[in-house]
């Protein structure tokens, strides 16, 4: 009981950090055949999909149907996805929403249904993961337009020197194989400097990977197939945690760190080698 209640608020935290993320976007796209089906709209989950976006205020789309602006900025556009973990006695969905990029912005509750017919099964499923836009009250806000860059010309620019052969003052050095030209104002006087470049011992050291967390940050952690991903009050996903044989230790890889991320005494801690030097870090996690 005590699990689902909070399921319930962490839903509604989230839908309620995530309402002005998707307000950047004008299109929501629907593929016909989802990646978890073998066939187009395979248990009706195309249209139901498209229906239920659509009824939260979306501008919702078949991925065959753009319009003009959507083909020329696909960034315009989140594309949904569906996550099918089902077992034999139990359909499993979630659905997931990405950005232009694939990266992944949203990713709901998982829906589950113990019916044996697929397509009701599906429907019960999605419709429960749905429930993750509950308090999302979607209206599309277009991002000001950039000011267009300023433009130099240096045509006709070019100034005259005078005449003044007792000039010293260097002009700029010009190139002349592998010395550099210093000329002076007078002909007569013309200097060599060598460009050759100096070789540096500067190495830059790896990123430890948990850097880009801070002391004082919060992660919120959502289910996802095998564990969690810790998100951001933006959201955005930091880190994703993978259940081990083990009672709360987890297994994380992020720019090719490999790490434990595991419970002691009450605090969750991020650990892994840097090179040869085992590195740990205190994480403020919120299930």
């Amino acid at each position: 009981m005590k699990s689902s209640i909070l399921a319930v608020i962490m839903t509604i935290v989230f839908a309620h950090l995530s309402q002005a993320q998707f307000d950047d976007y004008k299109y929501l796209v629907v593929p016909k055949k989802f990646n978890a089906f073998s066939k187009e709209n395979q248990h009706q989950t195309s249209t139901l999909v498209k229906h239920l976006f659509t009824q939260k205020g979306f501008t919702t789309l078949y991925d065959d149907q753009f319009p003009d602006d959507l083909n020329s900025n696909r960034c315009l556009g989140l594309y949904a996805q569906i996550i099918d973990n089902s077992s034999m006695f139990l359909t499993k969905t979630i659905v997931v929403l990405k950005d232009c990029k694939g990266q992944e912005v949203f990713m709901t509750q998982e829906g589950t249904s113990k019916s044996k017919e697929y397509k009701e099964a599906y429907k019960e499923a999605i419709e429960e993961a749905f429930e993750s836009f509950e308090t999302i009250d979607y209206q599309y806000r277009a991002k000001a337009q950039q000011t267009a860059p300023i433009t130099i010309s240096f045509k006709n620019d070019v100034k005259k020197l005078e005449d003044q052969k007792t000039v010293k003052e260097p002009l700029m050095p010009e190139r002349k194989g592998d010395a550099v030209l210093v000329q002076e104002a007078t002909k007569e006087q013309q200097t060599y400097k060598s460009a050759e470049p100096i070789p540096s011992d500067y190495r830059k050291e790896a990123e430890p990977i948990g850097k880009f967390i801070g002391d004082d940050e919060i992660l919120y952690a959502q289910d996802i197939p095998n564990g969690y991903q810790l998100v951001d009050n933006k959201p955005s996903v930091r880190l994703k945690m993978y259940r081990t044989s083990l009672s709360d230790i987890y297994t994380t890889v992020h720019d090719g760190f490999n790490g434990l991320v595991y419970k002691k005494e009450g605090k969750w801690f991020l650990e892994y080698y840097l090179g040869d030097k085992l590195t740990s870090q205190e994480l403020n996690i919120k299930f």
